[in-house]
């Protein structure tokens, strides 16, 4: 057993899961305050979901011996034949190890289509198409990409950390539910802004934080090529930040924080399967075109006419498939080309079609089964009491029925996370529909 690369392997893990919490807050912060607790939910319940379907069969569906190059085969159901003592075919590692560094990686890539269904869903059936998801749709695309004898990994499609496997895959299955669920009631009338920025701020920086393990543990040694790709994640990152803001500031007049948080993680994106095969000029070019492009990504609900919420589509299926397009020009070492953007261009495609078909059908399934919309009455009154029974903010402990006496908006009943007629314009005047400008909204 190599001990430093086992710490760095564990050290890894651990950030890649404070990467869901910080997930929970980001979307969290830009949704109206009734929705704000489910928001949560709907991430944290993916850390309890996945991590039992993992062990049951998912790590051996995604990285046990190959049946026909599309899934692993059942070998490991449980865990079975893995102990303490069994280690990796590279550096030395405990396959426990493995096993926990990518479980984070299956929980976090359904809980970002999460953002994409906000407001609107029952979480009972969101809990039950995560669990269908990530099975039929998460656990083959990973053996595809990461496993040997998976048909992308033996085209030798570039994909260090999750480029199709995780964000063009979650990005175009959150299109997909979309589609099936439909609108929030009030899209484009409504206004529909963050509640909460300093939330927002926080779960950006949380996930900054977290995806030096996403990008640089997928080494899995402590070597050059996890420098590499550590210092990549930051480059490209902050030069997408001051993309999106150039972009944001040219076409609305303004730098907002909302732009500053999803720029980042644009940048996060769109590096995520390129970072370890380019050099630092390559890290800055991805970067600032992922801001840029994304940017602008965000604003074609309006114009395609599809209500999704936080902008899953707009920053990480766009930005997935800027990072998995780019490296197929920009890769070092003699690797980059057109044969390159072929084998790249196939695998985010083969990626796209997959998931969206499938997803779309679980939906669909989840939908005329049990349901998968909230009934209006509830999506109205806010999803935070209707299947939590608890509110994010007590606003009657600020006074509410002193103001009701004097005639101003029931904030007693704001509490409870009620419309905007209910709240007054004060009350909810934070709230902004994820990239929402004076000119989209």
């Amino acid at each position: 057993m190599n001990g430093a690369d086992t710490t760095f392997v564990l050290v890894s893990a651990f950030l890649v899961m404070v990467m869901t919490p910080g997930l929970a807050f980001f979307y969290g912060g830009m949704v109206r305050v009734k929705s704000a607790l489910n928001m949560l939910m709907m991430s944290f319940i993916s850390l309890a979901i996945v991590s039992v379907l993992w062990v049951l069969y998912g790590y051996s569906l995604a990285f046990g011996p190959d049946t026909g190059g599309v899934v692993g085969n059942l070998d490991f159901v449980g865990l079975k034949g893995i102990s303490a003592d069994s280690l990796t075919g590279k550096g030395g590692i405990p396959v426990f190890a493995f096993v926990l560094f990518q479980m984070m990686f299956a929980i976090i890539t359904p809980a970002l289509m999460s953002g994409a269904l906000a407001d609107r869903v029952k979480f009972s059936a969101w809990a039950v198409f995560l669990t269908l998801w990530v099975t039929v749709v998460y656990f083959p695309v990973a053996h595809w990409v990461w496993a040997e004898g998976g048909w992308l990994y033996d085209l030798e499609v570039i994909d260090f950390a999750g480029g199709t496997a995780v964000h063009i895959n979650a990005g175009v299955g959150a299109l997909a539910a979309v589609l099936v669920v439909g609108r929030r009631i009030g899209f484009k009338k409504d206004p529909m802004r963050p509640h909460s920025l300093p939330l927002v701020m926080l779960g950006a920086a949380l996930l900054w934080f977290g995806w030096f393990g996403f990008n640089a543990g997928s080494e899995l040694a402590t070597d050059g090529t996890a420098a590499n790709m550590a210092l990549n994640t930051q480059l490209a990152t902050g030069a997408a930040m001051l993309g999106w803001l150039v972009y944001e500031r040219v076409k609305h007049g303004v730098f907002t924080t909302l732009g500053a948080a999803s720029g980042a993680v644009a940048g996060l994106v769109a590096i995520t399967p390129s970072g370890a095969a380019v050099n630092a000029m390559g890290a800055l070019l991805i970067g600032v075109v992922a801001g840029a492009v994304c940017s602008w990504a965000v604003s074609l609900k309006y114009k395609l006419g599809f209500d999704d919420s936080l902008d899953v589509v707009g920053v990480h299926l766009v930005g997935g498939v800027i990072g998995t397009l780019l490296v197929g020009f920009l890769a070092v070492d003699g690797v980059g080309g057109l044969t390159q953007f072929g084998k790249q261009a196939l695998g985010a495609g083969s990626v796209m079609a997959f998931s969206f078909v499938v997803s779309w059908l679980l939906a669909k399934l989840v939908h005329a089964t049990m349901g998968f919309r909230a009934d209006p009455d509830d999506e109205a009154a806010g999803v935070d009491q209707a299947f939590h029974a608890e509110t994010a903010y007590d606003f009657s402990a600020v006074g509410g029925s002193s103001v009701r006496d004097r005639g101003g908006p029931a904030a007693a009943g704001s509490a409870a996370g009620g419309s905007t007629a209910a709240q007054g314009p004060r009350a909810d005047s934070a709230r902004h529909d994820s990239h929402d400008s004076k000119v989209d909204a």
